[in-house]
């Protein structure tokens, strides 16, 4: 199988998530065509059973094609051979039949105990939920006061715009990198609780061997123990939408006391972040501020779409500039990026974005891009729509 989605394992230079562990480097190099021995003793035990399978299937081929070139050599024609006239083989029926079903029951049971073993999700040492959107990852760290979204990084979101003007020579894992990492701790047993907020989504890191269809309304679990720290990349494995390409998974696996310190940091900030948020959708805002708030918003969430310079990709992703939306009832266009349009692409932002974020991405929208509406939406309006 080819795997192009982890390229070496190892750790890269900690980004934009705050956190200061150990400094490690990474570098991408060519992807291996077979499967990955992964970090995990499942991922280690599917390729075991990968591998067998294939020598088996190997072994079977060389067999069937040797005796199948033997014969047609050895009893051709022009060595005067004559067919043989019969009908059938009671013996060799039997054997054609009880080979392959000992081959396969030889394969299922240790295939089925690691299947079985794959599901246990018993006795984990922290929860994780992934929720899968148009096209990021939200994750939440169940009982920490924890969560944050991860997208494609910014640079890389730019980089990959029609007439960028960016070499993507020079971004260092071209659209497999995030602008948050999923961390994790090394030797704790992790379960994984998948759902989704819009479309089917799929999660998948193949070097922790976790792969689980991430569906809206249902749950899915699986989990991991990651044997060793290194940075782990992985992406959406399920055809989600336009951008389902730029949807990549990057995990951070780190020493238990190196995730411990993490994950009391962001819990401090967490606290910090929602009493700033708090603050900011109780604030009035001037149309300046709001207007430039409402860019760089704009450019994390709205540009994948509707383009860089709002002339989007119409039909399916129609253009803002001169939109009747953004001329129209300032109300309505409040009300379609919090709630979503059912029956278009445009997704629901109220449980994404906070009150202030909304306000200034309307008023941005409405006074950029084109646009001169002199309007502008207040967190208040937001709360209130």
């Amino acid at each position: 199988m080819f795997n192009v989605s982890r390229w070496s394992s190892g750790a890269v230079m900690l980004g934009a998530m705050g956190w200061s562990g150990l400094a490690l480097s990474e570098e991408p190099h060519p992807a291996p065509l077979n499967l990955p021995v992964g970090v995990t003793d499942i991922s280690a035990r599917v390729y075991d059973l990968h591998m067998t399978i294939f020598y088996i299937c190997c072994a079977i081929a060389i067999a069937v094609f040797g005796v199948m070139f033997y014969s047609i050599f050895y009893h051709r024609k022009s060595r005067g051979v004559k067919a043989a006239n019969f009908h059938h083989s009671t013996a060799v029926e039997i054997v054609w039949t009880a080979v392959p079903l000992v081959i396969l029951i030889a394969m299922a049971i240790p295939a089925a105990k690691t299947l079985i073993a794959m599901e246990d999700t018993s006795e984990a040492d922290l929860t994780i939920k992934v929720t899968g959107y148009q096209w990021k990852w939200h994750y939440e760290y169940m009982g920490k006061d924890v969560d944050f979204y991860s997208s494609l990084h910014p640079d890389h979101n730019a980089a990959r715009q029609l007439d960028s003007g960016v070499d993507v020579n020079d971004l260092h894992w071209y659209l497999k990198e995030v602008d948050r990492e999923l961390v994790l701790p090394v030797g704790r047993k992790v379960r994984f609780l998948h759902t989704a907020a819009d479309v089917i989504h799929a999660w998948w890191v193949p070097d922790l061997a976790v792969k689980k269809d991430s569906i809206p309304g249902f749950i899915n679990e699986n989990w991991a123990v990651i044997n060793e720290p290194g940075v782990f990349r992985g992406k959406c494995a399920e055809l989600c939408g336009r951008d389902h390409g730029f949807m990549p998974v990057v995990v951070r696996a780190v020493p238990g006391e190196e995730f411990d310190a993490w994950l009391a940091e962001q819990q401090g900030g967490a606290v910090e972040a929602a009493a700033q948020a708090e603050a900011e959708d109780a604030a009035e805002w001037t149309m300046v501020d709001l207007i430039a708030r409402g860019e760089s918003v704009y450019n994390a969430n709205c540009v994948a779409c509707h383009q860089a310079n709002g002339q989007g990709l119409p039909p399916t992703f129609p253009a803002i500039t001169g939109s009747a939306v953004a001329t129209g009832p300032i109300a309505d266009h409040i009300s379609i990026i919090k709630k979503g349009k059912s029956g278009t692409a445009m997704a629901a932002y109220g449980g994404v974005l906070s009150d202030s974020d909304i306000a200034a991405v309307v008023t941005f929208q409405r006074n950029g891009l084109g646009n001169g509406v002199g309007d502008m939406a207040q967190p208040s309006d937001v709360a209130a729509n």
